[in-house]
Order: structure tokens, then sequence, then C-alpha cells
């Protein structure tokens, strides 16, 4: 049951959504950064909210935004029934939410950081992806809502659940999973559903006895980084995370490029490009650290392509960092945000804004209500939102708070934010005229 919150009278009729949207994860480049003017630097459950929407059930997944739709996942808490969901971008009703995928036995996460529908679609005209890991992968026609195809036969013991969102290239949709079992890509036919090219991971795993058995087991294997498809100095790459690794690989062929090695585990954040550099966190334990690595390797170049390190408790778990010009944030689980020159990894501020942080932040320009160009938004598990001002200078711009605290990270569309808390999701939008 929605709830559609207007405000009083609008004077006017509120822009088109805009035909390029919000079509991934991190939205049209990979990134978080959103060309949209006109957002509002401030809301509240009172204020600037077009409309708010209960979504049934669980999940993470970051909203996607394309024609005028709205498309999430969500799934059972306990794990056996796993939804689509899409919702009107200009009403806030839901239009569509059905059962895709039920599992008897789903493995319990164990904790409330991850869900059982964690991995955000991919949308594009006429399709939308939505992906459960091994609990199943279903491709459904935007105009019918049918479903076209759908794989339950990707294996993979997820132990907290799943993770890394698919992306498209070219007439491929690619996969991640990294669990306790198995660790792999795939890239599969984004018309028929059918495997182009699995690719295993060749980490070399520094956690073995004699007999060549784990000596830790679970979370040491897993991560749930989605990867980013970039121009390097020879062709396109594919940066993917890997627990205790990173490679580029071919995404036309899933050949291995380059890797590099660490000593952490479960990396879940996305990786950035710019300045010639990948910038990608480690993860957990070990080398807690962001690595800004060169792309114009081959094999291992753990010790000859790595530029900088930054490392400590400052680097985020599972925000991604967002690169602003020639600028690089990040904000730490525990709400330490940071500013580094991208090119040599100088740190000119970490300042800390308030609470706990699972979402990746976004940059968009131009706020509706005064607003700089070159807002941060930064969504924090308790609900409350800060804006900073992009630059080498720490400036808060706003703080807001809403009922419901941020697991997903958020998508823009035109003029509007389109935010998902733990129970609902806002279209968040400058209603002052």
């Amino acid at each position: 049951m929605s709830r559609v919150f207007f405000a009083a009278i609008l004077c006017t009729v509120s822009p088109i959504l805009a035909a390029a949207d919000w079509p991934e994860f991190r939205g049209p480049s990979g990134n978080g950064i959103a060309e949209a003017t006109g957002l509002p630097l401030t809301w509240s459950e009172t204020k600037n909210v077009r409309w708010k929407t209960e979504i049934p059930h669980k999940g993470w997944s970051t909203p996607v935004v394309l024609g005028g739709q709205v498309w999430l996942t969500t799934a059972t808490t306990d794990g056996n029934d796993f939804y689509a969901v899409c919702v009107d971008a200009e009403t806030g009703q839901i239009v569509f939410n059905e059962r895709l995928f039920h599992s008897d036995n789903p493995e319990p996460l164990g904790n409330n950081v991850n869900s059982y529908a964690s991995p955000s679609p991919v949308i594009e005209p006429g399709r939308v992806y939505v992906h459960f890991g091994s609990y199943g992968t279903a491709c459904l026609d935007t105009d019918t809502k049918k479903v076209l195809w759908q794989r339950t036969d990707l294996p993979c013991r997820h132990y907290r659940g799943p993770g890394s969102s698919p992306i498209l290239f070219e007439d491929l949709l690619i996969l991640t999973f990294d669990g306790v079992d198995v660790q792999y890509v795939a890239a599969l036919d984004k018309k028929s559903g059918n495997t182009v090219w699995k690719t295993d991971r060749t980490t070399v795993w520094r956690d073995l006895d004699e007999n060549g058995l784990p000596k830790r087991e679970g979370d040491f294997r897993k991560a749930f980084s989605t990867p980013l498809v970039i121009d390097g100095p020879s062709g396109k790459q594919l940066i993917t995370l890997g627990s205790s690794a990173a490679f580029a690989y071919d995404p036309r062929t899933g050949n291995e490029i380059w890797k590099t090695h660490n000593t952490a585990y479960t990396p879940a954040a996305r990786p950035v490009y710019g300045k010639g550099l990948a910038f990608i966190t480690t993860g957990r334990g070990g080398e807690q650290e962001l690595w800004a690595v060169k792309v114009d390797g081959q094999g291992d170049v753990t010790d000859t392509h790595v530029a900088w390190k930054v490392g400590g408790a400052i680097v985020p778990e599972e925000p991604s960092p967002i690169l602003v010009g020639d600028l690089l944030y990040m904000v730490s689980g525990s709400g330490a945000v940071t500013c580094i020159e991208a090119a040599s990894g100088r740190i000119l501020w970490t300042e800390q804004i308030g609470g706990n942080y699972e979402a990746s932040p976004i940059c968009a320009g131009g706020g509706a209500d005064g607003g700089a160009e070159g807002g941060i938004y930064f969504f924090s598990t308790q609900g409350k939102t800060t804006v900073l001002k992009a630059g080498a200078e720490y400036e808060v711009l706003a703080a807001n708070r809403l009922e419901e605290g941020f697991m997903a990270s958020p998508s823009v569309s035109g003029n509007s934010l389109f935010l998902r808390t733990k129970t609902h999701l806002y279209r968040i939008q400058s209603l002052a005229q």
C-alpha cells in the first residue's frame, strides 16, 4: 500500500523526467556523478517531498530510473521470495510487484548490513535486468512487465547474501559472483540470457594450511563490489574487485589483463576511474586501504603500478569513493569524510559529519534552493543527509533528515532525487516556486 504526499497546490506541472535518467548503480557513468541541476538542498518529511511510497519486504538495491519508471528489488526477510517492483515516477504508485524467484533454504545473512535484495537493477529502453545472485537473474520487458528470460543455474554460496550489481556493456550483461566456494565473473547475452564467457578469479590465497585448505572460512573469500568498464590506454577494461585482489578483464572476452593482490577481504565499494588511475578499496582487515592503480600494465602489477595508497580507519568498507574534478572524496562507515588530491594521494582534509554510512555518495550541481554548483550528498544509516560543497575547503551546505535511514544508494532524474530508505521510496523535489 503506497502513501503519496504532494504539495498542497503546485502552480506548474513538474518537468518530464529526462531520457537518460539513472540506469544503474551509481548512475549513467557508474561513478556517482549526476549532470542534473536544480536539485533541492533541503528537505524533511514535510518539505520538498513530491511523494513517499512504502516498499514491501526488505532490500538495499538502488532504484533505477528511465522513461518515467522507477525499478527496484526487494525480498522477504527470510530470503524465501524475491520480487521486482516498478513505481510510477510521476505519482509514486506501485504498478508492478511480482515474485520472480523462490528459495526453500536460503543461507542466513547473519547481520543487518546486507539483504537478500542488495544488487541493483540495470535498465535500458524496453528492458530491465534484475539480479539476486545465485538465487536468480531475470530480464523483463518494461512495457508489458513480462519475463523475457531468467537464469537460476549460476552457482555461488553467498554466505551473507549477494551484493554485486549487474552492469550492461554492449550486448552483454555482466554478473559478479564472489562467494565462499567459488569466485568468478560471467557475461550473458542480454537478449537471450545465454552465457558468453565466464572467468574464474586467479587469486592466490595466502591463508591455506599444509593440505591446501583454507584456514579461515566465510567472509575471507567473499566480495560485494560492482565492476566498472573504463577506456584504458589500449582499449576497454573491466575493473573488478575480489577478496584480496583486484583485476582488469577484457569485457568482451573475459581475458585477464592485469591484477593486484592485498591482504584485506570482502571489498564492497565500486571502483572509480580518472586521471589514468583506477581508485580501488581493498576491503576490511589486513591492508584496509584505498589504492590508485595505473591501468597500463600486464600481469601482476602490485609492485609496479600502484601510484599511491591511503590507509586506516578513514578508508570506507562499503561506500564507494567519488571523483569530482581533481579531487577524490570518500566517507568511512563511521562518518569521516576525506578529500584527497587524486593525482598525488595527498590528503587535504578529513572531517566528521556524524552517523554511519553504507550508501555511496553522489555529486550534483545547481541546488534549486540556492545551493552552489557541485554539492556532494552523503546519506547515513540514521536518515541524515549531509551536503558538502565540492572543493578543496570543507564547507557544509545543508543537513537533512528522513524518518528511516539509508542502506541503498540514491538516484537522480531531472530535478529530483529518488531516495530509498529502509522502508520507503521518496521523490525529493524543490516544490517552492
